[in-house]
């Protein structure tokens, strides 16, 4: 019975330091999004521009780290990295997928 109790607690634990480490990055990529809205002239934009310029860096932040996960999975059944055709098919579909 304990020991089925420290696995519980031990994967309580678990849990709960992937949740803290996920919340301590989602603030950082939004305040990095938020630097970086600003006007051509060099201004801080505001209201709906501001939002829709978030809204922009964050989906392309998302892009660019799926993009990067997805590099490692593109491998042949072989073994062997894909190339051509089949990686930009494979590329498409995998950061779509990891977009949603």
């Amino acid at each position: 019975m304990s020991k089925r109790f420290a696995v519980l607690v031990g994967a309580l634990l678990a849990l709960a330091a992937s949740q803290v480490a996920y919340a301590a990055d989602a603030p950082a990529a939004a305040s990095d999004c938020e630097a970086k809205a600003v006007s051509k002239a060099g201004k801080p934009l505001a209201g709906a521009a501001k939002a829709s310029s978030i809204k922009k860096c964050e989906a392309d932040s998302k892009k660019a780290a799926a993009t990067t996960d997805c590099e490692g999975k593109a491998v042949g059944k072989n073994g062997k990295p894909l190339a051509g055709a089949a990686k930009n098919s494979f590329m498409k579909k995998c950061v779509a997928d990891a977009s949603k």
